[in-house]
């Protein structure tokens, strides 16, 4: 095995495959390295999935209430509530 390989998001560390799969604290992170507020396509870029992928997860992660949104002209802004806080 290769130590200090970087592993995308959603890539099993051990094989480097893609498995689809991204966790909650992907998209958490992705926000908070965004000045705790990020617009969907940069948490995507960030997470490394598909705008669509990263849009459901963060509006299922909404009605969970562990994030809140706004619009900002054609923007949909994402921020963690205080049930994500860390």
């Amino acid at each position: 095995m290769v130590k200090n390989r970087v592993v995308m998001p959603g890539r099993d560390e051990e094989t480097g495959r893609y498995t689809g799969q991204y966790s909650a604290d992907d998209f958490l992170t992705a926000i908070s390295e965004q000045g705790g507020v990020a617009g969907t396509g940069e948490i995507a870029d960030h997470v490394g999935c598909a705008h669509d992928t990263a849009y459901k997860r963060l509006q299922a992660m909404e009605s969970d209430g562990a994030l809140s949104s706004r619009k900002v002209g054609n923007t949909l802004l994402w921020e963690k509530t205080d049930a994500a806080q860390d």
